[in-house]
């Protein structure tokens, strides 16, 4: 019964009833009620969950219409076996409530702008900023697309039933910890949140929001200077399509505005009201296949491990789901149906993030205050007006009037002000906002049986845009950057644009056919790790460099390509690999411009560190954290001083841009000669050698508190979602970092680790870092993290309904009845 030390300590401690920390105060919302939250009866410890706990159960259920069993095997893992797919959909809502229901409805809370309602007026400018972005209205958009589909509809409709089952059930004592503790309470489930929960992924994949900040690098740099910046191609790119690849004609002749420079490109606006939140600029996946020419067993084997938050619970619930229509494994969202990633008796699947940007602003000039009419083309145009009612705990209620046009929601306007210039009004233009079914791509993936039925699967999938990697037992491997991508004109969206012409409208949506992707290479394998998907001869335009990080994918690429008779344990050390390929290139850059004329003995010391340093970010590695808080220093030194005269939010240049030009041409890189100090003259020497200087006194600060190493100074954590430490993993043993494949930082990394061997019988292997019980108050809570950060994985159980009976690994059966 693990709550309850853990909860006097961090009522001890922290103040944990009532304050949480920065990212979620609830110090201006009212405490718990005492009463209940201490109560023996219904309170916080009923949650504490015994160690020899038993899911063995016969449940009486309306609402399925035949038996269902349920076998869990020893890590919580529910082996799901339906005669329908209606009752398997519903029992998996059941399963999903049972072990998340506070996650499912606290992410859908965020998404849905009612933060406020559960913690206060803290949240007010979180809600304000979801509600604008009008996540809502584009959940709404797709749930009438998911209802049109008899499929996803019926799926949806008995997962929510299934859902609302649970929620029905719930006694007082057995409500989660977390409802509690806020002093508030479930709501039913609605298919809205399961729209509204694959909304909230869009935008924490392809929700960037740059624009306006780059439209203020060009104002304050001028464009000359914002190319070197924020270049559009980079030098160490190694793409998803290997470069040489011959691409047809494109379908869309995409028209470039006859105004682009007095409209775009020379327009002087600065932005002062950035949108307060964006999603982890880290987001990104590793996934890729090989073929049977270099496997071992001369069957393929298909890799993914997405990249993401690290939370408790986790994002992920892992489970096996059989009916007579099909059996798939894997991972899945709890507030969702269907499995994710993973794989089934013919094919396995996963995903990474495209990264192709499908949202952009416009600048919306309207008749009067009212915003009731908007000129476009020479016409005033009719705006509707949505009204949100954001409820605040304790507080009034705060009414937010959105203007409507048909380019999406008027973001920014005199009520939320940007401050461009007079109050301008800004619409974003969204590819999530339209009507789409992505679940429906996951309900085929989960049943597809070939090569042919993966294409279909993914051909309808809109956004977020993934690279979808593919592998069969009989021998296909491929790979697709498959969304709604739109065909632009070279920059356009990187900066706002105008909304009254249509000239900056989009043109058109790229022909799944047309999108990048690749089958049965001579190379044998696929892979993508986040980079650009084609080099520049791709008809269209991908968007600017810095969307996309080249280092893992180029050694990904790199090591693939060596290797042979590969197996799956070769797959999870490749997977777990610390290598650190940035530092490679970097190093001898470094080691060259750097004068050892002016370093003292302690300055020396930590040079000689990174000089035998070994490349890789493994735990006790002390050179890794030399060479991070090196590099550091010198792109502080490189830009701090044409960054201190900005009164606007710049973005800051990535790691590529500054070591690529590094090599090619650093004498004569104009940010090495400080344009805001003409009077001095600066080397490459000079900024590398006084960022080493600098570093040096952080080095010696990390030494004295013994932190020098890796791992103490990355310092993992695996963060409950109210980011309570007591109920958290901290201070993790684990490598990697940023552009390494083991891509493990601060708080953000592999979410999921799965290697599928696709032999005749299906040889799987999976990880996550967390635990399948969303109750702090269980083992099976975080129960994964260790194993995960050590770089082990469980080897995954996937039998059909006649072997499962008689599986020793299974460790508890649930069978749900009608009645």
């Amino acid at each position: 019964m693990r709550l309850v030390p853990f909860l006097i300590a961090a009522i001890i401690t922290t103040g944990l009833v009532i304050v949480l920390n920065t990212q979620l105060k609830t110090g201006k919302s009212k405490t718990p009620k005492l009463g209940y939250f201490l109560s023996p009866q219904y309170g916080f410890w009923k949650n504490a969950e015994p160690a020899n706990v038993d899911f063995n159960q016969d449940i009486k259920m309306p609402g399925i219409t035949n038996q269902v069993d349920v076998y869990f095997d020893e890590r919580l893992v529910p082996h799901v076996y339906a005669e329908n797919d209606n009752d398997a959909y519903f029992i998996q809502g059941y399963i999903h409530a049972k072990f998340r229901l506070w996650q499912m409805e606290f992410q859908t809370h965020i998404a849905a702008g009612r933060l406020s309602e559960i913690v206060g007026e803290d949240k007010v400018a979180t809600d304000k900023y979801f509600r604008r972005l009008g996540m809502v209205y584009a959940a709404e958009n797709s749930l009438k697309v998911l209802d049109a589909n008899p499929e996803t509809k019926a799926a949806c409709d008995a997962y929510t039933a299934g859902v609302n089952a649970y929620i029905k059930s719930l006694k007082p004592e057995q409500i989660p910890f977390e409802y509690k503790l806020l002093d508030y309470k479930p709501e039913p489930w609605t298919n809205l949140k399961t729209a509204l929960f694959l909304k909230f992924m869009s935008w924490d994949l392809a929700g960037k929001a740059e624009d306006l900040t780059y439209t203020n690098a060009k104002t304050y740099f001028g464009y000359d200077d914002y190319l070197k910046l924020f270049p559009i191609t980079q030098d160490s790119l190694d793409p998803i399509i290997p470069k040489g690849t011959v691409y047809e004609k494109p379908e869309i002749t995409v028209k470039t505005p006859t105004t682009l420079d007095s409209l775009y490109f020379d327009r002087k606006d600065t932005l002062t009201n950035i949108p307060p939140i964006k999603p982890n600029k880290n987001n990104g996946s590793n996934n890729w296949a090989v073929a049977g020419s270099k496997t071992k067993s001369g069957k393929p084997i298909l890799c993914n491990d997405p990249h993401l938050g690290l939370n408790l619970p986790s994002l992920w619930f892992e489970m096996q789901i059989t009916t007579p229509t099909y059996s798939s494994y894997g991972v899945t969202f709890p507030g969702t149906p269907a499995i994710v990633i993973g794989f089934n008796d013919s094919c396995a699947w996963g995903v990474t993030n495209a990264g192709r940007d499908v949202k952009d602003f416009y600048e919306m000039k309207f008749r009067d205050s009212t915003m009731q009419e908007y000129y476009f083309n020479n016409t005033w145009h009719k705006a509707e007006t949505r009204t949100e009612i954001i409820k605040v705990k304790g507080k009034p209620d705060v009414e937010e009037k959105i203007a409507m046009t048909f380019l999406g929601p008027v973001m920014f306007d005199k009520s939320y002000p940007s401050d461009i210039s007079k109050n301008a009004c800004i619409a974003v233009r969204w590819k999530a906002h339209d009507a789409s079914n992505e679940l429906q791509t996951f309900y085929k993936l989960n049943r597809m049986k070939n090569y042919l039925d993966y294409v279909d699967a993914i051909s309808t999938f809109q956004c977020p845009g993934q690279n979808f990697v593919f592998a069969s037992t009989n021998g296909d491997i491929a790979i697709r950057q498959q969304g709604a991508f739109v065909a632009k004109w070279k920059q356009q969206g990187d900066f706002l644009m105008p909304g009254t012409d249509s000239a900056y409208l989009w043109q058109g949506i790229i022909s799944p056919k047309e999108n990048p992707q690749m089958v049965n290479p001579e190379r044998g394998f696929v892979s993508s790790a986040n980079q650009q998907a084609t080099d520049a001869t791709y008809p269209y335009y991908l968007g600017r460099a810095n969307l996309f990080p080249p280092y893992r994918g180029l050694i990904i690429n790199r090591k693939l390509a060596a290797m042979n008779n590969i197996t799956p344990e070769d797959m999870q050390h490749l997977q777990t690999d610390n290598y650190n390929v940035f530092a490679e290139i970097c190093k001898p850059v470094l080691l060259k411009y750097i004068d050892h004329s002016k370093l003292n003995d302690t300055e020396k010391k930590y040079l000689q560190m990174f000089s035998t340093w070994n490349l890789r970010n493994d735990i006790n590695e002390k050179g890794a954290t030399v060479f991070k808080v090196w590099w550091d220093s010198v792109e502080v030194a490189t830009y701090a001083d044409e960054y201190a005269k900005a009164t606007v939010k710049l973005p800051w240049p990535d790691e590529s841009t500054l070591i690529d030009k590094l090599i090619s041409d650093s004498s004569n890189y104009k940010f090495i000669d400080n344009i805001n100090t003409p009077d001095k003259k600066e080397t490459i020497t000079d900024v590398v050698t006084l960022a080493f200087k600098n570093a040096a006194k952080t080095l010696q600060d990390l030494e004295q508190k013994n932190k020098l190493e890796w791992v103490k100074y990355k310092d993992t954590r695996v963060q409950h979602l109210l980011q309570i430490p007591a109920l958290s993993n901290l201070h993790l043993p684990i490598g990697g970092g940023v552009h390494i494949i083991n891509a493990t930082s601060e708080n953000h990394g592999p979410s999921w680790r799965m290697v599928v061997h696709l032999t005749n019988k299906i040889e799987a292997y999976g990880v996550y870092p967390g635990g399948q019980s969303g109750n702090p108050g269980s083992k099976y809570y975080n129960n994964f993290i260790d194993y995960w950060a050590a770089g082990k994985y469980y080897s995954i159980i996937f039998v059909n309904k006649h072997d499962v009976r008689k599986d020793e690994r299974m460790k508890w059966h649930t069978v749900f009845v009608n009645g």
